[in-house]
């Protein structure tokens, strides 16, 4: 059941995910997440990509630049495509003061609510390999028959 969702509660609710991601040990799902909603989002002229900004860290040394996409009254990073850099204004660096709102919304409740504008099941996104074959914290069965355990 798709629900109509205000830019807002969109906006928040990728906000919440982006948070989350940031610290979450696996974090592709949640990012794959955020891109999705806001490629949608500007496909429906509920979003606009702003132009672009350098990265603050960018890896291997390399200088890289991100695009600025302004949804509701949030701003947001995503990776740029060939066609971005010919398009957009370049920035410059990313002004540093600038902070967005703050609002409260769980993890659960944002992933389904962009789960829901995207058209995604929930069973679409659960991780593969989740049983108990795969329990990190179990320790491999050693042969203990060897000269150093004088077997």
């Amino acid at each position: 059941m798709q629900r109509e969702y205000c830019d807002e509660q969109l906006a928040t609710a990728i906000y919440t995910v982006n948070r989350h991601a940031k610290t979450a040990p696996d974090n592709k799902p949640l990012y794959e997440l955020k891109r999705l909603a806001l490629e949608k989002m500007i496909l429906d002229s509920r979003a606009k990509k702003i132009g672009l900004h350098f990265v603050k860290n960018p890896r291997f040394s390399k200088q890289q630049s991100s695009v600025l996409i302004q949804c509701a009254d949030y701003y947001f990073h995503t990776l740029p495509k060939k066609d971005d850099f010919a398009s957009l204004p370049h920035l410059g660096h990313l002004d540093d003061s600038y902070r967005n709102p703050q609002r409260k919304m769980s993890l659960n409740t944002a992933r389904n609510v962009l789960k829901d504008y995207l058209g995604i099941k929930t069973q679409q996104m659960v991780k593969k390999g989740t049983g108990s074959s795969s329990n990190p914290k179990k320790k491999p069965i050693i042969n203990n028959t060897s000269y150093f355990y004088g077997h």
